[in-house]
């Protein structure tokens, strides 16, 4: 069942118009299913209380509105509580469904309701996946989109959106932008469950495989999963830093990288470290790299780029 939620009340006549999704009222028998929805998460005195949100993050579990707490949810559906949702959108109600059924399904979730926190949170804890609503008051998701996608620190994460927006075009722009997946309100909560599910296994796969593929540049190979580098046929010994920051520039021969991307890629970001450390970090792969250390370029005035 597709479930759509609204601020405005019923229709006189007992219909229940969306004015975000459609033009007609839903039958009596889909209101009767929301309402009943409704009832079935509110709490056991059968009001839902005050979202009481302040455009902080909310995140699962709190019980102020009156839904479930995540200890008293049925048992997961096949989620790891380990992985991380965020979901953007400024309707608190869809918020909270959303949230229900995400967090019912097994996983972590985190909601914001602007495309500032968005950015501000997936910059500081970068969730597993983001569902994103569209149409955002200041920053919209598109923006919040291609932001995300531009971003070194973020750029991997994949993105579902969520939105009334139905048109071709508006599917086609998404798309453009960098999004994953795209589905249109109402939606089936099952539906998006499942696409949440299918998306996350297929990141997976993703990442296992870019663990087994050797990264070969030049003379230079190297192996993220068994953490080798081997030059010009023979072993590499390196530090643990000196292995990210060499994989991190090798993986996109060409690319100029500033030296707080660097620093954001291989210690994370907010790491307490100056950019002079990332000089010496790289005067050190230098020397081992021997007669091969020129493969790592100084570019003047923005950071480091690795040969292409």
């Amino acid at each position: 069942m597709a479930v759509v939620l609204s601020r405005r009340p019923l229709a006189a006549d007992g219909s229940y118009f969306s004015p975000l999704c459609s033009s007609q009222p839903m039958s009596v028998f889909q209101t009767e299913s929301i309402v009943a929805f409704a009832r079935d998460l509110r709490g056991p005195a059968g009001r839902a209380a005050p979202a009481g949100r302040t455009g902080a993050a909310v995140t699962s579990g709190a019980g102020s509105s009156g839904l479930p707490r995540e200890s008293d949810l049925p048992p997961s559906s096949g989620g790891d509580a380990s992985t991380s949702i965020l979901v953007v959108d400024d309707e608190d109600d869809l918020l909270e469904l959303v949230r229900y059924n995400l967090t019912k399904a097994g996983y972590s979730v985190s909601c914001v309701s602007t495309g500032e926190e968005a950015l501000s949170h997936a910059r500081r804890q970068p969730p597993d996946l983001i569902v994103l609503d569209l149409m955002l008051p200041a920053v919209d998701g598109l923006e919040v989109c291609r932001r995300l996608k531009a971003d070194a620190k973020t750029r991997d994460i994949p993105i579902i959106m969520l939105t009334a927006k139905s048109e071709e075009s508006d599917v086609v722009r998404g798309l453009e932008r960098g999004a994953d997946d795209y589905i249109t309100k109402p939606f089936s909560p099952r539906v998006l469950a499942a696409r949440v599910k299918a998306l996350l296994r297929r990141q997976e796969s993703q990442r296992a495989a870019e663990m087994e593929t050797t990264i070969d540049v030049h003379e230079l190979s190297i192996h993220p999963g068994r953490h080798e580098v081997t030059l010009a046929g023979k072993p590499l010994e390196l530090t643990y830093t000196e292995f990210s920051l060499l994989a991190f520039l090798a993986k996109r021969p060409g690319w100029a990288y500033t030296r707080m991307q660097i620093v954001d890629a291989v210690k994370g970001e907010d790491y307490p470290v100056t950019e002079r450390s990332v000089d010496v970090q790289v005067a050190g792969l230098r020397k081992k790299l021997g007669r091969f250390g020129s493969y790592v370029e100084t570019v003047r005035g923005v950071g480091y780029r690795f040969r292409a």
